[in-house]
């Protein structure tokens, strides 16, 4: 068994923060996305602004920012980083709420986990405040879809799943 391609782990398979000292700090960014299935009623509401928790998307996207930036405090071997931008955006559709976020920083380690963790966490908001009256709600798709900077490049995902690498 090898351990190799795990950046995380040493030689002897122990968890470790990887080390980024020698490492110039270049413009990192990710694109995540994910949605929440609900109910069509329930989607209705949302964009009509009837649910009696007012304002979820905003709130979905205030809890999304704060968890970006807290992401190194939730998993143990990411590094903290100064985020320079953090957008969260809704797309409302016929039955479920779509999620994107970019993150962007100026570091020496990427910013996926900042993205994922950001549209975990707005998600998961839409879930709780919306939750009483949907039960059947899913959250599905959390992946990244695009990066830039650093060793391995700028991707992003296509339509079927493939991966293109292009220059940035």
């Amino acid at each position: 068994m090898t351990n190799e391609g795990f950046t995380h782990l040493d030689q002897r398979g122990r968890a470790h923060m990887v080390d980024i000292t020698q490492k110039a700090p270049t413009c990192r960014r990710a694109r995540a996305a994910c949605r929440v299935a609900m109910r069509g009623e329930t989607v209705a509401q949302l964009a009509e602004g009837t649910i009696v928790a007012r304002d979820v998307l905003e709130t979905a996207r205030v809890a999304g920012i704060q968890a970006a930036k807290r992401t190194s405090e939730l998993l143990p071997l990411c590094h903290p980083l100064l985020l320079q931008d953090i957008r969260i955006a809704f797309t409302v559709a016929e039955n479920h709420v779509a999620i994107e976020v970019e993150v962007a920083s100026v570091d020496r380690t990427g910013v996926e986990m900042e993205a994922l963790t950001a549209g975990a966490v707005a998600a998961l908001t839409i879930y709780d405040m919306c939750k009483s009256r949907d039960p059947d709600m899913s959250i599905e798709g959390l992946c990244v879809w695009e990066k830039s900077g650093g060793r391995s490049g700028a991707w992003r995902l296509t339509e079927n799943g493939g991966v293109v690498h292009f220059d940035t």
